[in-house]
């Protein structure tokens, strides 16, 4: 009965009569499901062949000196608590955590490294679906390895990327996985090939923005943005004096207006507009992602390698869907100004050690928090 069985489900191709039967009920519902499997298959397949032949032409500085040890992994399965560490001495990290240090660069000088104007941390929390950034304060006062301490954004004077990502880590405590680095024309480039974007702002912030284009040879006219306050449209241009604003004193550079503001005004700005262009991407298709990667692509330095940018491409409208988290180091009653420094004015912590707790339970959340049992978090030696 068994031999009878198996020689009956066994099907003759050389048979007329054999390949009828595949078109039986049962017969048809296994080949509709083996077609649509199949072009599933074709579709994402040959997608993800056009998506790493389209990137793996473009122009990727991939920087040889990885301060990562390890290649970072953006899985979602957030079910997986065993990447999570936090043993004394090492690093904190999290295998469904990718955290990627996003520079904006001044080098108008043409020097090794440049000025590091903008340091932000872009942790894609694949655990709890978030998208977090957080704000370093350039003038932070911290410890740069090798050199004693120092404003933070001297670490990327002194040694770039790779000196900065060592310098968050020994002070922090968290592992700094991948970076990108855009300069200003660069930043400029890539506002201007997404079309502009669409910002919320206040009437002293146009005044500012119309200040330095007039003051920088920018435009003919010393009111460029005509618009009255609330969402204005901004070029490539426009949108980087935005992100520099920190405020103008009156007579600065024999200037006639006064502007409120500071540095942390400034970090503010810079994640608003981050959160804006997420937000602007939500409804792209997966072809305009690749179309805008394959765009902006060589105008990025980075260490993220072309297999990863893939998984992050390919991920995109996952990602785009998640919300967005912003904070900022230091935290608010855990710095004070100090002006006796050899670096001149500087922005102290008066604790290091909360610090770090505050950041790792931003990043981690309740892991950090049970993994610790309460305690501080362990920090980088």
């Amino acid at each position: 009965m068994a031999n009878n069985d198996t020689k009956n489900n066994l099907v003759d191709i050389s048979s007329n009569s054999q390949i009828r039967k595949v078109y039986n009920k049962k017969g048809r519902v296994k080949r509709i499901l083996c077609i649509v499997f199949s072009i599933i298959f074709l579709i994402g397949g040959s997608g993800m062949i056009y998506v790493y032949s389209l990137l793996n032409s473009l122009n990727y500085k991939e920087i040889k000196d990885d301060p990562a040890s390890t290649s970072p992994t953006t899985s979602d399965n957030s079910g997986d608590i065993s990447g999570f560490t936090v043993e004394d001495g090492e690093l904190l990290q999290d295998s469904k955590v990718l955290n990627v240090m996003l520079f904006g660069e001044d080098n108008h000088d043409a020097d090794e490294h440049g000025r590091s104007d903008t340091m932000i941390m872009l942790s894609i929390d694949n655990r709890h679906k978030k998208l977090k950034l957080t704000s370093f304060q350039r003038d932070t006062y911290v410890y740069i390895p090798g050199h004693d301490y120092d404003k933070i954004n001297s670490s990327y004077t002194l040694g770039g990327a790779k000196l900065s990502i060592q310098t968050i880590e020994a002070n922090f405590g968290i592992k700094v996985d991948r970076y990108a680095v855009v300069d200003f024309d660069s930043f400029k480039k890539i506002i201007d090939t997404l079309g502009g974007v669409d910002i919320e702002l206040s009437q002293d912030e146009i005044d500012y923005i119309n200040y330095q284009m007039y003051k920088n040879g920018q435009v003919e006219s010393p009111k460029t943005i005509t618009d009255a306050p609330g969402v204005v449209h901004l070029d490539g241009q426009e949108a980087l004096w935005y992100a520099r604003n920190r405020g103008l004193s009156k007579g600065e550079d024999g200037n006639e207006i006064g502007i409120d503001g500071d540095d942390w005004d400034r970090t503010s700005r810079q994640r608003k507009l981050l959160e804006t262009i997420f937000d602007s991407m939500r409804n792209a298709d997966l072809g305009q992602i690749v179309s805008i990667v394959s765009s902006i692509g060589p105008l990025v330095t980075t260490n993220l390698k072309k297999d990863e940018i893939t998984a992050l491409v390919t991920r995109a409208l996952t990602y785009l869907q998640y919300d967005v988290e912003q904070y900022y180091i230091p935290e608010e009653g855990l710095w004070y100004y100090d002006d006796d420094t050899p670096s001149g004015s500087v922005i102290r912590l008066s604790d290091m050690e909360a610090q770090r707790k505050k950041f790792a339970e931003f990043v981690y959340e309740e892991l950090f928090t049970n993994a610790v049992g309460g305690q501080s978090a362990t920090t980088a030696e």
